[in-house]
């Protein structure tokens, strides 16, 4: 069984908001790069297509973390795994503010991402501590807490960059989590795994949960496409907001915290699962986020317009996250950090691939071609979503006869 205890007991609630926090000041390291892009690559003299790779990069930080060093959360007792990984974290960006060329900065720019997936061992710790019946609106708080992370991401970095110095987010970034690292293992239960294995079955069992749970492969799919779009988007937005509108980087700051909006969809979108309406706003969401790029590519003209697209983008995409959370939360409890290894790993992967595929479209075809590829994405995983629904119907068809 599960061992959870505490140095300093505070109650669920707060501890909600605690690990809402972290999630979010954790992986808001992957982002802060995309408004500043144009920036990086001024000062490192590269193009703007080469200056993308330090998004791609960073995501297959994320995604090589994901693989690797998630499922120690079914192995590892996790505050001390948490705390130890923001000191890494805290390292790696330190170093990256001083780079002196840029691909010192991409090799630190993987280390970070690498090291930010300690928000995946706080999430499956969640549903773990959330109350029988809530895992749902549990786990969503901590999710809008990651989300707003994501997005004020964006305008947190815009907006230092624009008073101090686009490397100044870096060294401000490493000192909170270094912060961050003392608070949560003051306040973070122990979370004592109950598996005794290796490492190395530890990685075959990743393997192994993955071919075992059809829908597991479905959800991740799924959500992968989602996070292609989402990428696409924030990865070309500032391209497209100082070339067509001539926004200044405190601007760009403010846009992108009106995207913040879409952090709501979170305890929403929980609640919603807990009432069992998950797979049909799935399929909601996944349509929402297409259509939403009819209105990006009108924005073209109109920041309104592009601001719309930008708030009701982030709400499908993380509704569709958090209903996809609570069915997979849910198929093996003892083995969720596994079970989150390949759902995140297969999701940051989709974003790595969109934001290859975004800086190329984007050299070639512009803002347009960008939101083509945004609008497409989606449609395949509804795809996958509608494959799931047969399926689904055709097990209740064979159970009834």
């Amino acid at each position: 069984m599960t061992t959870l205890t505490t140095e300093s007991p505070i109650s669920l609630r707060l501890l909600n908001v605690v690990m809402a926090a972290a999630c979010g000041l954790a992986v808001a390291n992957i982002y802060y790069s995309q408004p500043l892009l144009d920036l990086i690559a001024h000062d490192f003299g590269v193009s703007e297509g080469t200056a993308s790779l330090v998004v791609t990069f960073t995501q297959a930080g994320y995604a090589l973390g994901l693989l690797f060093l998630v499922p120690l959360g079914d192995l590892l007792e996790s505050r001390a795994l948490v705390t130890r990984m923001l000191l890494g974290t805290a390292v790696a960006l330190a170093l990256a503010a001083f780079s002196p060329v840029f691909g010192a900065f991409l090799a630190l720019s993987v280390l970070v991402g690498i090291t930010s997936v300690v928000v995946q061992i706080l999430v499956p710790m969640a549903a773990h501590l959330a109350p029988e019946g809530q895992q749902g609106e549990f786990v969503g708080k901590v999710m809008s807490g990651l989300l707003l992370g994501i997005l004020l991401a964006r305008s947190v970095a815009s907006a230092v960059a624009q008073f101090l110095d686009w490397r100044a987010i870096y060294l401000i970034s490493a000192v909170l989590m270094v912060l961050l690292s003392v608070v949560l293992r003051r306040t973070l239960p122990t979370h004592r795994p109950p598996q005794r294995t290796s490492y190395r079955a530890m990685l075959a069992g990743v393997v192994q949960v993955a071919r075992e749970e059809p829908a597991l492969r479905r959800k991740a799919l799924a959500q992968a496409s989602m996070f292609g779009a989402f990428t696409a988007f924030w990865t070309a937005i500032a391209y497209e907001l100082i070339a067509e509108h001539g926004l200044s980087q405190g601007q760009i700051a403010l846009f992108a915290l009106v995207g913040a909006g879409g952090a709501a969809a979170a305890p929403v979108a929980g609640r919603l699962a807990d009432k069992g309406y998950g797979e049909v706003c799935s399929g909601i969401a996944l349509l929402l986020a297409s259509t939403t790029f009819l209105l990006a590519g009108l924005g073209h003209g109109s920041i309104l317009l592009l601001a719309i697209a930008a708030v009701v983008l982030d709400f499908g995409v993380q509704s569709h996250q958090v209903m996809g959370q609570y069915v997979v939360y849910g198929l093996r409890p003892e083995a969720r950090a596994r079970i989150n290894t390949v759902y995140m790993t297969t999701i940051f992967v989709g974003g790595t691939l969109a934001s290859l595929l975004t800086g190329f479209v984007h050299s070639r075809s512009g803002w347009t071609g960008v939101c083509w590829l945004g609008a497409v994405l989606p449609l395949l995983g509804f795809g996958v979503w509608l494959s799931g629904l047969r399926s689904r119907r055709a097990a209740g068809t064979a159970r009834a006869a």
